[in-house]
């Protein structure tokens, strides 16, 4: 589970959450018209740009944001060095016997066992790699399209209440609602947009960008395992992929090790 995710979800809306019980009820910004014009309305037009599966498929994209967890790049590196190890004492057989948890790096294992040649392997995980970033890529997109929508259905849901309530300015008892639809629809248009789509988007952005760089580590490393490069090699090649503070504590780590 992603705990800066969460957090942050749950902060912001905490905050606003409080500032409206300091200044009355609840209530106060509970209007039924407005969520439907906001939520719905933006929900409707996005919808109008992608397909329905593209729109439902983004939901499940977005759980990515909170219940995924990224594998650190240093556990994937010990996990080849192993599988390359194994690969040039035992040959590319005995991988069979090496549990891997990363979908991605047992594929291309499996990949090594069944002795595929090297241009299938390269094209078959590059296209694999270029299919998960475009699914990820549509649903950056579709939440993108949420927060630009969304405070434009705010201010159609603003206008409208303030057309309902010129025109029933001799009816005390009707500026009341006509005004809470007025002012509501551009607050949830502004928290759709700034707390929960345009987030959303970033965070999977981010998610996109780290799968990417582990799907590539592990495409230069089997590769490499399948022309017969000496582990260590391996090693400090997918050490490449790794912010320069990593690097050195893995060098280290390595040096306790021995």
């Amino acid at each position: 589970m992603d705990i800066a995710t969460l957090i942050g979800f749950v902060g912001a809306f905490g905050v606003v959450l409080m500032a409206v019980l300091m200044g009355g009820s609840i209530t106060l910004v509970i209007n039924v018209p407005s969520l439907m014009i906001v939520v719905a309305g933006s929900s409707a037009v996005v919808l109008m740009k992608f397909s329905i599966g593209q729109f439902f498929g983004a939901v499940k994209i977005a759980m990515k944001t909170v219940l995924y967890k990224t594998e650190k790049p240093t556990e994937i590196i010990e996990k080849i060095v192993e599988i390359a190890d194994e690969a040039r004492k035992n040959g590319m057989l005995a991988l069979e016997s090496i549990e891997v948890k990363n979908s991605f790096l047992k594929q291309a294992t499996q990949y090594l066992i069944d002795g595929v040649d090297a241009e299938f392997l390269e094209n078959t995980l590059y296209n694999e790699m270029v299919q998960t970033v475009e699914r990820h890529n549509q649903g950056q997109q579709i939440f993108k399209a949420m927060g630009d929508v969304g405070p434009a259905m705010g201010m159609i849901g603003t206008l409208i209440g303030l057309v309902q309530m010129l025109s029933n300015m001799s009816d005390p008892q009707s500026l009341g609602p006509a005004m809470a639809v007025a002012m509501l629809t551009t607050l949830y248009g502004a928290i759709l947009a700034n707390m929960i789509a345009l987030p959303i988007a970033d965070k999977l952005e981010l998610r996109s960008k780290e799968e990417k760089l582990q799907k590539l580590m592990i495409i230069d490393a089997v590769i490499a395992i399948q022309k017969g490069q000496n582990p260590r090699v391996i090693q400090d090649l997918l050490k490449t992929y790794l912010p320069g503070k990593k690097r050195d504590a893995g060098d280290k780590k390595g040096k306790e090790e021995k």
